[in-house]
This record gives structure tokens, C-alpha cells and sequence, in this order.
């Protein structure tokens, strides 16, 4: 009668939560805990089935000082490793007697153990604590060289004509790489704040491409490089945010213009289908294929990450923030939609968006 009866309590509490008696025996524990550990409500020694040295020196100390007590508990779950945060807190145990309770003066002390899975928490922390230094780390090198021109400009070439020009040029380059910083992260912050919301409005993806063609076709003829597309014959409606898909739209063709190198080709299609990327139902898909020089494999699954680049130097040299395709992701996840990345060496890049058309 015990067992069920700390079950019926045990199974109240919302966290993985095992009960152990005096002898750190394991008298009960709830379904959450036996999913964390299939033996968790098993009558054997706690040491036998939790086996780290943290969790059952803690469980010892509690019984023995009657106090609460601290452990983490890291448990592996496939590839991830999650971390719990234990709470080890003293309690009074009942004990039956021929079918009932006893009276509450021949009870006797126990521990119950509580499993909070903070993984996600130090997974968002670790994550900040990346970004921070990532923001920190590319504004710090634009705002060194223009200090630094600054001092130069107020000492040595003071008066220089010729040096002053240069340098003014330099540091307007820089304050500009600033200024797209700091334009992409708000834009990647207000994306984020909306990204529950899936937008509704009606969306001609057939218009945003002609018109993102026809914007970029400066840059298409600067580096000698050539954007074609075919016309949908009817307009090609979905939901969506008309600026942010023309952010991705312009973003993909961009990047296949400026590192695809002189005379890239760069073909845009945009064609309707089903259940593709793993999308249920209708859909369309966008997709931008330049024969640039390709990406190498190792990078495909990161380029998406925040601030992550192939070849640091050569994308601040064109202007990127290394965060273009981040937003990309964020963009496409709001919409319910699908991002796909193939590339070759030698042999150029796709990158697919996949839309539901309704």
C-alpha cells in the first residue's frame, strides 16, 4: 500500500521525481522519471541505477544532515547530452500495517529527488554568450581601423591632402560596414519577434523575382555576370510577408552574383511542387543555381549559423555581415517553409526555397 501510495504522490509532480528511504533504497518513482531512467521505480538501491558519485553523495548527506541538497546530473539521450539540475530535499515516510497507515509518530525519513532538465537554458546562455562576442568581435575591427585613421589624420597627416582623401574613403567604407551591421541585426531581432506568427497576406512570388532580377541587374553587369529567369505565365500567389520574401529572394541572388566571380550565370526558377523538402501538401519552389566556383561540404550544414563564414576576409571585402543567411533561415521557418543547399566544387551551388502555397 506504501508504493502506490508515494506513486499517487509522485506522479503529481511535474519533474522526473524519485522516492528513496532511509537506506537510499528507491521506494517509488513517477513515469517522467522512468523515461529518464527505465529503472528509476525499481526496488534497488539508488546507487545501481543512478550511477553518478555527484547525485548519490548528495542523496547520502541529505540523510544524514536532514538538509536539502544540490547535484547535477548529466544524462545522454543519442547524440545529445542533457544536463539536470537535482534537488535533494528531506521528507517524511509512512509505513503500513496491516492494510493501513501508520500513525505519524512511527514515521520515518526519506529523500526525494527532483530532476530539472536545464540543457535548453545553457544551450540559449551559450548561445548569447556567442553572440555577444561575435557582435563584439565584428564591430571592434571597423571601429579600430577608423580610430585609428582618426589619430593618424589628427597627427602625422595633418595637412595631407592626398592622405586625408584616402583615409576619409577607408573610414567611410568602414563606418558603412558598421551601418550593415548593425542594419542586418535588427532585422534579424525583428524577424525573430514574429516568428510564431505565421504571415497571411497574399504574396505574388512570380512579381518579387522580376523585381529583385531587374534591381540587381547593375551588379549582374558590373562583374560581367548574367541573372535570367522565365516569366510565370499567371501570377503565383502564397501567404506571406511580401518584404521578407523579397529579403530572401534578393539575398540568395546577391550571394550568387558577388561570389559566384566574374561571368556567373545565374539561373532563377520558380516551379510549383508536392511534398517536396519534406513540405505537406502544394507548394513552390524558388531556386537560384549559379556555376560559381561551388561550396565545399563541410560548410553547407553551417552556413546558416550566425556570423559563420567560408572565407572571412574575402566577405567583408563584399560587404557581408555574415549574417544574411541566418535571416534567410528565420524568413523561411515564419513562412512554414523549406531551405536547401547543394553545391559541387568546380561545379557551382542551388540554393531552394521551398513555400506552401497555402
Amino acid at each position: 500500500m506504501p508504493r502506490d501510495f508515494y506513486k499517487s504522490y509522485l506522479e503529481a509532480v511535474p519533474l522526473p521525481a524519485v522516492l528513496v528511504d532511509a537506506e537510499a533504497r528507491i521506494l517509488a518513482g513517477n513515469e517522467a522519471a522512468v523515461k529518464l531512467n527505465p529503472h528509476a521505480d525499481d526496488d534497488r538501491p539508488l546507487i545501481l541505477v543512478f550511477r553518478q558519485p555527484s547525485l548519490n553523495s548528495a542523496v547520502d548527506a541529505c540523510l544524514r544532515d536532514g538538509k536539502g541538497q544540490r547535484a547535477i546530473y548529466a544524462h545522454n539521450d543519442g547524440p545529445q547530452e542533457h544536463r539536470f539540475d537535482v534537488t535533494v530535499s528531506p521528507v517524511d515516510l509512512v509505513a503500513a500495517s496491516g492494510g493501513r497507515l501508520v500513525a505519524p509518530t512511527m514515521r520515518t525519513k526519506g529523500v526525494m529527488i527532483c530532476f530539472q532538465d536545464v540543457t535548453e537554458i545553457q544551450q540559449l546562455d551559450q548561445m548569447r554568450r556567442d553572440f555577444v562576442a561575435n557582435v563584439s568581435h565584428e564591430l571592434r575591427t571597423p571601429l579600430t581601423a577608423i580610430l585609428g585613421f582618426v589619430e593618424t589624420l589628427q597627427g602625422p597627416a595633418r595637412g595631407d591632402p592626398a592622405a586625408t582623401d584616402r583615409f576619409l574613403n577607408i573610414m567611410s567604407d568602414e563606418a558603412s560596414r558598421m551601418n550593415r551591421l548593425v542594419g542586418d541585426l535588427l532585422s534579424l531581432s525583428r524577424v525573430e519577434e514574429v516568428s510564431r506568427m505565421r504571415p497571411t497576406d497574399p504574396v505574388d512570388l512570380d512579381q518579387i523575382i522580376r523585381s529583385v532580377v531587374r534591381n540587381l541587374s547593375p551588379l549582374a553587369n558590373s562583374n560581367n555576370s548574367t541573372v535570367t529567369y522565365e516569366d510565370a505565365e499567371t501570377p503565383v500567389v502564397v501567404p506571406g510577408d511580401a518584404d521578407q520574401l523579397l529579403q530572401v529572394i534578393t539575398n540568395l541572388i546577391e550571394n550568387a552574383l558577388k561570389y559566384g566571380g566574374q561571368g556567373t550565370q545565374v539561373e532563377v526558377s520558380l516551379i510549383k511542387v508536392h511534398g517536396r523538402l519534406g513540405l505537406r501538401g502544394d507548394g513552390w519552389m524558388v531556386s537560384v543555381q549559379d556555376n560559381g566556383p561551388g561550396i565545399d561540404s563541410i560548410h553547407i550544414t553551417r552556413l546558416t549559423e550566425r556570423f559563420y563564414r567560408i572565407d572571412s576576409h574575402r566577405s567583408r571585402e563584399m560587404g557581408g555581415t555574415g549574417l544574411g543567411l541566418a535571416i534567410v533561415k528565420h524568413i523561411i521557418n515564419r513562412h512554414r517553409g523549406r531551405l536547401k543547399i547543394e553545391s559541387t566544387l568546380g561545379k557551382g551551388s542551388v540554393f531552394s526555397v521551398v513555400l506552401p502555397a497555402t
